[in-house]
């Protein structure tokens, strides 16, 4: 029992951190960071334009420079506090303050895609905020943890950094603006969404650790106000939490979901003369996917077996409609088909010219390591009249302690042994000609 005393005494004084903290400093900063004014205008103006930039020409650096950049962070974190210490006022400034701010950054990067010529073939970082994950919930909860201990411990570091990247804040706004300019609307939810998760869940991460942390509580005229106050706030910590708790619950499914439905493609490309040649999962309004078959139409019993394959991976008949698609319908579904059976076509020469080049390669190395049996044989018989026979391989030898050794083989065999001198000039020989220093010689005497 004492051991395990001591131990809880010596995890406790490595994690204990109330003595590192200093909450009235850190109430002080959070306040000054929420407001849209003087620096903070400019600074928000110039981290729209480099997220933007960087969404535009695709490029990670230039992004994560905006979200070093960017001010967002100040009146999430500051709505986080409002809640934990029943801080009204703070509350509606910190919530007018995200509004104007975000408001302004989507005006501004709608604006600046309008205007921009630059046409992506593939906007890779602009797709990347569309479609949220659990990783992002995480990412959110944990970096807003971070966010507000680094703010509140007396000794500063570099941690609201890694938070502001990690977290990413002006990126997804950036791609919501996109989204707007282009009429985008998939584009314009997903990269909403996302940056809601993002501050719901700094905002939940700020409030568990004012709490935690006992940060001073606002100061009410009366127990009335402050009974009235704590109920709203209540009300509001509820609002948010049980949405968001449904909203991570769901991004966890739709990944489940999209990760058994590429299993279960990856598992069923072919179904008798009939092939997936495409698939298309949805999510907004229930989880469904399209299967686009092409070939030859599928019978009944093909068509139970496409039912059974998805079923095993957790895939629901009325989840799964299947599309079979022969040439000569509309001229667009030809057109996709006829392409995709190209880029498959494609894909199998690549895979098999890859191959072929792995065969040669080896076929190559083969070669090289093939013994010239005859013209050494030829050789060793002109240089020593006395050698009968020759035998010549590769093989291994294994010493006492099993230790196998690779090495070339030669055994010549004579009507009298080969002097001592003879036998080793012969063996350093045969491994200059062979270019192997493992190869060794060995005389047998036949009568």
């Amino acid at each position: 029992m004492e051991f395990w005393n001591q131990l809880r005494q010596q995890i406790k004084s490595i994690i204990y951190m109330n003595d590192e903290v200093d909450t009235l400093a850190a109430v002080e900063k959070i306040r000054s960071n929420i407001w849209f004014r003087g620096p903070n205008v400019w600074i928000l103006a110039f981290s729209i334009v480099i997220a933007s930039v960087g969404l535009n020409v695709n490029s990670t650096a230039v992004i994560i420079g905006a979200m070093l950049v960017s001010p967002l962070m100040g009146p999430i974190i500051g709505i986080g506090l409002a809640l934990g210490t029943n801080d009204i006022p703070l509350l509606k400034n910190a919530l007018k303050n995200l509004l104007v701010m975000v408001l302004i950054s989507l005006v501004a990067s709608c604006l600046y895609f309008l205007v921009s010529p630059l046409e992506l073939v593939n906007p890779t970082e602009l797709e990347a905020r569309t479609r949220p994950t659990i990783y992002d919930v995480l990412i959110a909860l944990f970096g807003g943890l971070a966010g507000i201990l680094e703010i509140s411990r007396k000794e500063k570091g570099t941690v609201l950094s890694g938070v502001a990247i990690a977290t990413a804040l002006m990126p997804p706004l950036c791609t919501a603006g996109y989204g707007l300019a282009n009429g985008n609307w998939s584009f314009f939810s997903g990269a909403s969404f996302l940056f809601l998760i993002n501050c719901v869940f700094i905002i939940i991460a700020t409030y568990v650790m004012v709490k935690y942390f006992h940060f001073p509580q606002a100061e009410f005229a009366n127990d009335v106000i402050r009974k009235r106050t704590r109920t709203l706030i209540s009300c509001i910590i509820i609002i948010v939490l049980v949405p968001s708790i449904l909203s991570a619950i769901s991004v966890v499914g739709d990944n489940n979901f999209e990760r058994n439905v590429q299993q279960f493609i990856n598992s069923s490309k072919f179904v008798g003369k009939a092939y997936i040649y495409d698939y298309k999962v949805s999510t907004k309004h229930g989880r469904k996917v399209d299967v686009y078959f092409a070939g030859s139409s599928l019978s009944e019993d093909e068509m139970k077996s496409v039912y059974d394959a998805a079923a095993r991976y957790g895939i629901d008949q009325e989840q799964l409609v299947i599309q079979e698609h022969a040439m000569g319908g509309r001229e667009e579904e030809t057109d996709k088909l006829l392409q995709s059976i190209y880029e498959r076509s494609d894909y199998e020469l690549a895979q098999k010219n890859s191959r072929i080049r792995e065969l040669e390669e080896e076929l190559a190395a083969l070669q090289q390591e093939k013994l010239p049996y005859a013209q050494i044989v030829r050789e060793i018989r002109f240089n020593y009249p006395e050698v009968r026979d020759v035998f010549l391989g590769r093989g291994a030898s294994v010493d006492d302690s099993l230790r196998v050794k690779e090495c070339v083989t030669v055994v010549a065999t004579s009507s009298k042994p080969i002097k001592d001198a003879n036998l080793r000039k012969l063996e350093e020989w045969v491994r200059i000609r062979l270019n192997d220093s493992t190869a060794v010689v060995e005389n047998v005497v036949v009568k």
